[in-house]
């Protein structure tokens, strides 16, 4: 419980960290994140922080701690889509691979 935990915490971290190393000092505009489970995904810094929470419920086997994880994917889920679906349409030669929550699926 603790390992799926730390293993959404580093996937998070990780992520958010290639993101901000995205733009080098006077680049402007977007880019297409690249490596890593961008591959696979849109946002992997929301699938991470999904994991991160889902691991703290597990850990904690209490009934907040499971609302917690369950309302985080009630909120973060959506906004995977929507950031995966913002990515679509703003570059044509965004890679038709890669998916918004579930890599190879949906």
């Amino acid at each position: 419980e603790t390992s799926f935990f730390f293993l959404g915490m580093y996937i998070n971290q990780k992520s958010d960290k290639m993101l901000i190393n995205l733009r080098k000092p006077g680049d402007s505009g977007y880019k297409i994140p690249q490596g890593f489970l961008f591959e696979y995904i849109s946002a992997p810094n929301f699938a991470g922080e999904i994991i991160e929470w889902i691991g703290f419920g597990l850990a904690s086997s209490t009934a907040p701690g499971y609302f917690f994880a369950f309302s985080t994917t009630l909120n973060i889920g959506p906004r995977m889509y929507h950031h995966h679906r913002w990515y679509q349409d703003k570059f044509d030669d965004y890679p038709k691979s890669r998916k918004a929550i579930i890599p190879f699926i949906f």
